[in-house]
């Protein structure tokens, strides 16, 4: 009886963890376990190099499609095949690293729960974190184990540019640009914008306002008072995007499973797309 308790206690502990954010000393808990998919977001290159034993790679740019708008998504179903192809279906408990700058890690997160994947999470600090415990990294790539990702692609959290056109102007609609205060004001550079500036009516909060200098997660206390200031509040639809909206997405954990936010989506097409129609307005 003592036996089965202990066991319901670490289930319970486990499914705990599984909020959005885990640290890295949960990871190598759950890592013993085998219960786990761990995905590093980093590009084949860096994965080669070093990379969490055990880990899958997925570069978040094989998942777009190869011509038109840069960055948008592929079919959920190409995507799927994909995710299945590395061993991932979409009942497994995930959790994703990148670099440390949270971009590919946040736009993997999102697109996991975009495709119906339920227990998806970040590793807080990413491989600097993994270090700091010691924990087990190697070269060599992960034996592989195919599996099928059943897609059930959630609308609810996915937008298009017809939808920003009808909604950004509307009183409970919240769009919110991610990009730097500088991409914002249309006074930096990218090769893929004809016309910068921002989408009118957006208000500008920076991805990195959700995150530490060490590539962590800030708290709920913090979080809530950066997106408090820009007047993000719950009871209001909110639409992310960025350039690409790879940014979007560790912005979109952290309303979500971090502060709660119930209706956040995702812009896939992002500035990219908006600036490419010469009769969407841009301010």
């Amino acid at each position: 009886m003592k036996k089965i308790i202990g066991i319901l206690i670490i289930l319970f502990a486990v499914q705990l963890i599984f909020a959005g954010v885990i640290t890295a000393k949960e990871l190598k808990t759950l890592a013993k376990s085998g219960d786990v998919i761990i995905v590093s977001a980093r590009n084949a290159s860096d994965y080669s190099k070093k990379h969490i034993a055990g880990a899958v790679n997925i570069d978040h740019k094989n998942l777009y499609k190869t011509d038109g708008v840069p960055s948008m998504l592929k079919s959920a179903d190409e995507i799927a095949k994909i995710f299945g192809e590395k061993g991932i279906s979409e009942k497994s408990k995930i959790v994703i690293y990148d670099t440390g700058s949270n971009k590919a890690a946040g736009r993997l997160y999102w697109i996991f729960k975009y495709l119906g994947a339920a227990d998806v999470n970040i590793l807080d600090g990413h491989l600097k974190s993994w270090g700091k415990i010691r924990g087990k990294v190697t070269k060599n790539a992960t034996k592989i184990t195919p599996t099928t990702f059943k897609a059930t692609p959630n609308s609810a959290i996915l937008t298009d540019m017809s939808y920003v056109k009808a909604h950004k102007d509307n009183s409970n609609v919240v769009l919110i640009d991610v990009r730097s205060a500088d991409e914002f004001a249309g006074t930096d550079s990218d090769k893929n914008i004809k016309r910068y500036g921002h989408i009118p009516s957006a208000v500008n909060l920076e991805f990195k306002s959700v995150i530490n200098e060490d590539g962590t997660i800030k708290s709920q206390e913090e979080i809530t008072k950066v997106v408090t200031a820009a007047g993000i509040t719950s009871d209001k639809e909110v639409i992310l995007y960025c350039a690409s909206s790879v940014r979007a997405g560790i912005v979109y954990m952290a309303l979500t499973d971090i502060l709660g936010y119930k209706n956040v989506k995702v812009y896939d097409g992002a500035y990219y797309e908006w600036q490419l129609d010469s009769a969407n307005p841009v301010k």
